[in-house]
């Protein structure tokens, strides 16, 4: 194929201009722009159910400016990179074979561990807000047998949707969607004569930096997710970028909007700005009937970002599998074309953490998936600067001086949180990552022994050679 002097993904001496055809089965029904979108929209996003935090912790102007202000330190950043490597490496696996070929295998299954960890650890709060939601209809959902119970149909029925294909799940996040944004729009209309302005302006005086940083931080992350299904999506080179960027546009709109309707049409109460607290001003503004549409919203949201999350964590799986990183038994499709191990083992991952806290949820899955943001932007830099002539279908417009400039803010934006974590939250984040860097080379060990099989996929091009660089025309 060549030496190691430069970037190769599809085959020797491809060009900027050429088409990338995406890697997999393609006896299965591609994922097109809109369905796209609202994953996306779902990765990230579902909605402004879960931001009330950000009101209680520093009050209504310094949420509606961290709604404003961080998707540009954070989200654009973190899109844009999505858009030029998910592109570059049209393939299922995403962000861990962007560092596989930047930082050699060892890395980039650190990368999966990490990002797979943290987006089960974000996947088991949607059943925790979707019962959280329903709490005041159904006071029996709050505790005990039936929450428990709730909690593990609602995994297996959401779980089925993901084994019987993504071409239902993205659908479904498409119609969940429409109906969970539906309801802001009709209450930003009747709130109108309720609104004073003044109340955007007001401070607290005693902010709660952690909590606001980090649901404004869990509230805009995970562009990165979709990245998992490229493999899966149609003609990824113009596919994939656009969908980013309408979801951007949707995402950004989907919380500013209802965050300048709840704060300006009814008095702050601090205390009462948590989790489930739209469905009460809903109630205030527009009465019962409005309350009961944001309460079902709520639900059709969090169902839709627990299909979108599984659908990204399962397709990773897959991924790393089909790269000889994980077990050939993670490589099996089911007849539906879905990663049948990926999602059962997700699925069990879920059950596992879904009795963890709505904070102690984010916390945990913000530290986690810092971490691999930082191997993300490292990878990123690296082929930007060792490889520029690597063939890139969606390039960022800013030059490889620019395009490092760009990842200073979200870096910087990436220690804070790390330094506002608990140490409790750190402590149990540590150990996790510890027990990734000791996981792969047991897996090593196991393959070398032959205990497990492993094997690569004959339809993926090599990405690195022997001494792990990236390999090139």
């Amino acid at each position: 194929m060549g030496e190691c002097n430069g970037v190769e993904y599809v085959g020797v001496g491809v060009g900027v201009d050429d088409e990338l055809a995406p890697l997999r089965v393609d006896n299965f029904k591609k994922v097109s722009v809109l369905p796209l979108v609202f994953l996306i929209f779902y990765e990230v996003s579902g909605g402004p159910f879960g931001i009330e935090d950000s009101v209680g912790a520093a009050g209504p102007l310094l949420a509606l400016l961290g709604f404003l202000i961080f998707p540009f330190v954070w989200s654009i950043p973190e899109a844009l990179i999505t858009a030029e490597m998910g592109t570059m490496f049209p393939e299922n696996g995403g962000y861990v074979v962007w560092v596989s070929s930047a930082l050699g295998p060892y890395w980039g299954f650190q990368q999966g561990w990490m990002k797979w960890l943290s987006g089960v650890i974000d996947n088991a709060l949607y059943p925790v807000l979707f019962l959280d939601y329903l709490d005041s209809a159904i006071p029996s959902l709050s505790s005990g047998l039936p929450r428990i119970a709730a909690v593990l149909v609602l995994t297996v029925v959401l779980t089925y949707m993901n084994y019987r294909g993504l071409h239902i799940v993205g659908s479904g996040a498409t119609i969940l969607g429409l109906f969970s944004i539906l309801p802001f729009v009709i209450m930003g209309f009747v709130a109108i004569p309720k609104l004073k302005p003044s109340r955007w302006l007001e401070v607290e005086k005693d902010i709660d930096w952690s909590l606001y940083l980090n649901t404004l931080f869990w509230n805009l992350n995970y562009w990165d997710s979709i990245s998992t299904l490229a493999g899966e999506v149609e003609n990824p080179k113009k596919t994939l970028p656009r969908s980013l960027f309408y979801a951007l546009a949707l995402v950004v709109l989907g919380y500013f909007f209802p965050l300048l309707i709840g704060t300006g049409a009814v008095p702050l109460d601090r205390e009462a700005w948590t989790d489930g607290y739209f469905v009460d001003v809903a109630s205030m503004v527009g009465g019962v009937w409005l309350s009961w549409w944001i309460t079902g919203a709520a639900a059709a949201s969090n169902l839709g970002m627990f299909i979108a999350e599984m659908s990204s964590d399962s397709f990773q799986l897959l991924g790393m599998a089909e790269r000889g990183m994980l077990p050939s038994i993670f490589a099996k499709r089911s007849s539906y074309g879905t990663p049948l191990t990926g999602i059962l083992f997700s699925a069990c991952g879920v059950l596992l953490l879904s009795w963890m806290s709505f904070r102690e949820i984010i916390a945990a899955e913000n530290f986690l998936y810092c971490f691999g943001m930082i191997m993300e932007f490292i990878a990123f830099v690296r082929l930007r600067i060792k490889y520029p002539a690597a063939s890139r279908p969606y390039k960022i417009p800013l030059g490889t001086i620019g395009s490092i400039l760009m990842c200073v803010p979200p870096t910087t934006l990436i220690c804070i949180v790390l330094a506002l974590s608990s140490l409790k939250v750190a402590t149990v984040s540590l150990i996790a990552v510890m027990i990734g860097l000791l996981l792969q080379p047991s897996l090593k060990c196991m393959e070398k022994r032959r205990w497990l099989k492993f094997s690569v996929s004959s339809d993926l091009p090599h990405l690195y050679c022997e001494n792990h660089e990236p390999l090139v025309t």
